[in-house]
């Protein structure tokens, strides 16, 4: 595991999806984004660099795990901004 990922220890989580987020800082993992489209599927992770600290409810349900009512489009945005809040936060780390 890299300093990144292991940073995501006792986090609060960067998602919050309303009805799915279980606000659990001792659930939180670093949640990388599925970057198809970078040329990574969900066994190949992006760069550490592109994820978000996330609860396990809502990385199971930004991975697809969990069913939700959410379209792809808003796990996806819900994922985005929550990669936003956990660069500010690894950037104050000095990790970024």
């Amino acid at each position: 595991m890299s300093k990144i990922t292991n940073s995501a220890k006792g986090e609060s989580c960067s998602i919050r999806l309303p009805n799915v987020c279980n606000h659990n800082n001792e659930t939180v993992v670093f949640a990388h984004i599925n970057g198809v489209r970078f040329g990574h599927g969900m066994a190949q992770k992006v760069n550490d660099m592109h994820g978000a600290y996330a609860c396990s409810n809502c990385h199971d349900a930004v991975d697809r795990r969990l069913k939700t009512d959410y379209s792809i489009t808003d796990l996806k945005l819900a994922h985005y901004e929550g990669m936003i809040e956990t660069q500010m936060k690894l950037i104050k780390k000095g990790l970024l």
